[in-house]
């Protein structure tokens, strides 16, 4: 087995042809002068030494030389390397509350984007965890199961918005119902729920699903973002507020973040809360929490990997190329003797 690790450097072998194209062309004019000159025989008598082998031999040597370095930028790989990957981490699943609240811009930019910010700078702190994602309003929603990959979860992550869920309210328990899904109960993997948002709850149960979840290991963080003071909610048509949500008596919502039962959810855990407006307290809370807990190792897999073999193309093409400096286009004596092209008639 193969792979070419850099394929566009294929498009210089077309200076091959080129090459040979010019030599030959070279040597149509070479043998024009000549003519011009004088008598062909009595210039090759004036020039005994010259060979007509030589050059094309230190043109063959040039083109192989070029072949080789451009095979080498390529740079392939074959064979395999095997070898036995061992990971430890925790499982983090992170549940993001997408409600029209989360809509709210008493955090720049907005709730949502604030809890997305922080989602996206956590996942960088991370080394070898697992990661999954819920999306949660009035129901929840499996955005991204159990992975290594993080640069599918921010992609994922970046495409969350209050659309992606049609039922709309806050239910903080159906997200911690779903997030004990994510994980498997059998693994001792060490498990941790990460909720944020601004803690409006419409249903009941939510303290009551922490401690379920807390009976199969899963410890829960809660981030609350938004203010105590609060905020109307946009809404905005190609980026433009047009209008803000109202009540039923055609009053402008005002939403405020709700830290008690953010606070209470952790608590039934054995976890904790954080003030997800300060991106730098949210960080060390999380990082401090993370070094708390004991990464168990939850996967060994082996990794085939192919080994680059450019250098040995490198060096053949410098070989050549320092064969044909040192390659005189005087005649050599035993391929004289030979007659190849038949220089002697």
């Amino acid at each position: 087995m193969y792979e070419l690790e850099e394929k566009g450097y294929f498009y210089w072998l077309a200076v091959i042809p080129a090459l040979t194209l010019l030599f030959l062309y070279v040597q149509y004019w070479k043998r024009k002068k000549q003519r011009e000159f004088g008598d062909i025989a009595l210039i090759k008598k004036l020039s005994p030494e010259q060979s007509v082998f030589k050059p094309i031999l230190k043109l063959v040597l040039l083109l192989l030389a070029l072949t080789c370095l451009i095979i080498g930028l390529v740079n392939p790989k074959m064979g395999t390397k095997i070898e036995t990957v061992k990971r430890e981490g925790i499982d983090i699943v992170f549940a993001i509350d997408v409600s029209k609240s989360m809509l709210a811009e008493d955090v720049a930019p907005s709730r949502l984007e604030k809890s997305k910010q922080l989602v996206s700078q956590i996942i960088n702190n991370l080394g070898s965890d697992r990661i999954g994602i819920i999306a949660y309003s009035g129901s929840a929603f499996p955005v991204l199961p159990i992975t290594t990959d993080y640069s599918v979860a921010k992609m994922f992550l970046q495409g969350m918005n209050p659309g992606i869920i049609s039922a709309q309210g806050t239910s903080i328990d159906q997200a911690i119902t779903l997030a004990t899904t994510f994980v498997d109960k059998k693994e001792k993997t060490n498990k941790l729920l990460i909720i944020i948002s601004d803690g409006e709850d419409h249903a009941e149960g939510s303290v009551d699903a922490a401690a379920e979840a807390k009976k199969i290991g899963m410890k829960i963080i809660t981030i609350g973002v938004g203010s105590e003071k609060g905020g109307p909610i946009p809404l905005k048509r190609n980026g433009v507020v047009e209008s803000f949500q109202r009540d039923q008596n055609d009053e402008v919502v005002i939403t405020k973040r709700n830290t008690e039962i953010l606070r209470e959810i952790a608590k039934a855990t054995g976890g904790g809360y954080v003030d997800g407006n300060s991106t730098k307290g949210v960080l060390d809370y999380v990082k401090n929490a993370l070094d708390n807990i004991q990464r168990t190792e939850f996967e060994s897999t082996q990794m085939a990997d192919f080994k680059s073999q450019f250098q040995w193309f490198l060096g053949f093409a410098f070989f050549l190329l320092f064969l044909d400096v040192f390659l005189l286009e005087k005649k050599t004596k035993w391929v004289e003797k030979m007659n190849l092209f038949n220089e002697k008639n």
